[in-house]
């Protein structure tokens, strides 16, 4: 897979997150389209129309998706930046749902390949933690 298709599909995977409460919230929104110009797809059609809210994504298809990039046996540092852009997105409208938690925790329990992963998972979830206490204070 060219590295064109795999940040295609890394967007595919955090737009699928977005869904997984049901609906896409302005916050995430404005995130996701933050993320796909960093990454230079935001005029990619296939992103361009699941960004606009033109189809929705079940979570069986984001499912699928996750099992596409993880069967690729991706390197220490997309797993992380996978980890990373999708406690973002969670943490972008100010809540998270059961359902984002469940997700977020079953990428991060996944089996690890080097001990470089379990230091950036602590610093994620130290992060979200920090996140979620400054919510708690609003």
């Amino acid at each position: 897979m060219s590295t064109e298709q795999s940040k295609i599909l890394l967007m595919k995977i955090i737009v699928g997150v977005a869904w997984v409460d049901g609906k896409i919230q302005p916050e995430e929104k404005e995130y996701i389209r933050r993320l796909a110009t960093e990454q230079g797809l935001s005029d990619q059609p296939e992103i361009k129309s699941l960004i606009n809210e033109l189809r929705t994504v079940t979570p069986q298809e984001c499912d699928r998706w996750i099992q596409e990039f993880m069967g690729q046996h991706p390197s220490v540092d997309a797993r992380n930046q996978l980890i990373e852009d999708i406690s973002g997105l969670i943490y972008s409208d100010g809540e998270m749902d059961s359902a984002e938690a469940k997700l977020l925790t079953h990428l991060q329990d996944m089996p690890e390949q080097d001990n470089q992963l379990q230091t950036f998972k602590d610093r994620v979830i130290h992060r979200v933690q920090d996140i979620y206490q400054q919510l708690k204070l609003l």
